[in-house]
């Protein structure tokens, strides 16, 4: 059974959609478009009363302003810097995500980064594979210990608190710069606060962004704020690849200033071949390529986060299509 309304998937999901037409039956029918790039909506998402968009392609005022009668789009993730929100208010178009699907997964991604970048468990495998070093512990020295290290977290949200706590159960002690986060965060967690990001960069081991992408986060660590960052230091980004400058992290690896980074997002995804960080990563002469994590923007994932945030984008759309207050706007 299904209602009138039209409720349109541009991307990501290509299977039978039965968690979203289990939420929305008797309501709207679900399609699924698969769109690679937003040239392939043109004629397909017209007149759809409610979107779901997830991370693969970018809705931008072109795409918006052809919308005949949208209730809601619900950004089927937390970052939302791929839909045009800006031009969506103009066009009284309610704009959600789903902040809370994939908090856990994404800091048990990034904890993940953290120990086998500071461990050298993955230096050590990547080297031993390629016969490029002893076997011995010698292939990963020097290491440090973590406790009492400092953990430093940009952007103290949802996934940034359950860094944090993380960070906390190894014994490190954990600070973060957000500028927006009110007062009393930091007594509550167990945690320090550092008023500036200069500062955290330079007293910081490992630095794990969990900042949302906009234009006062673009490329925050660049070449500039990775050289405040400590010799050796570590750069962990489960975040949005813009917040990081690519180009910069190469050059940092490849001049040995930074131990080692683990990237699970990039600015284009999937990346261009001559992607500068991809070419560090593939070549063997490089000193970034048995010192690099690069993941397809995996960290939220698991089949239990998959499902959640498939429902409650469903659920959105539900609650727009019935006129029911909707929940998380971010426009």
């Amino acid at each position: 059974m299904s209602g009138d309304f039209h409720v349109v998937i541009t991307d990501l999901l290509d299977d039978h959609l039965r968690p979203e037409r289990e939420v929305l039956d008797g309501v709207a029918t679900v399609t699924a478009l698969q769109a690679l790039d937003e040239t392939d909506l043109v004629g397909r998402i017209e007149h759809a009363d409610a979107i779901i968009v997830y991370h693969q392609i970018t809705l931008t005022r072109v795409t918006l302003e052809r919308l005949r009668h949208c209730r809601v789009i619900v950004r089927g993730g937390v970052g939302f810097d791929n839909v045009d929100g800006a031009t969506a208010r103009r066009l009284g178009i309610p704009l959600a995500n789903i902040p809370d699907y994939g908090s856990e997964e994404v800091a048990d991604s990034a904890l993940g980064m953290l120990l086998a970048l500071t461990r050298g468990i993955h230096r050590a495998n990547s080297m031993l594979r390629a016969a490029a070093g002893p076997w011995t512990y010698e292939v990963i020295a020097p290491t440090v210990r973590l406790r009492n290290r400092v953990l430093g977290i940009v952007g103290l949200g949802r996934i940034g608190t359950a860094m944090a706590v993380r960070g906390k159960a190894l014994g490190m002690d954990v600070a973060f710069y957000d500028p927006y986060k009110p007062d009393g965060y930091d007594k509550a967690l167990g945690i320090r606060r550092v008023e500036e990001l200069p500062e955290l960069l330079t007293q910081s081991l490992v630095i794990s962004l969990h900042c949302p992408l906009d234009q006062h986060t673009h490329h925050l660590i660049d070449g500039p704020a990775m050289a405040r960052m400590q010799k050796d230091a570590y750069l962990v980004n489960t975040a949005r690849g813009g917040v990081i400058h690519d180009q910069a992290l190469a050059e940092a690896l490849g001049s040995g200033h930074l131990a080692g980074a683990g990237i699970d997002v990039l600015p284009t995804e999937p990346p261009p071949a001559d992607h500068p960080l991809l070419a560090a990563w593939r070549d063997p002469q490089h000193p970034a390529h048995h010192r690099l994590i690069i993941n397809p923007h995996i960290a939220w994932y698991c089949e239990d986060g998959k499902r959640d945030m498939r429902r409650k984008a469903a659920e959105t759309c539900r609650r727009a299509l019935l006129g029911l207050p909707l929940r998380n706007l971010v426009n």
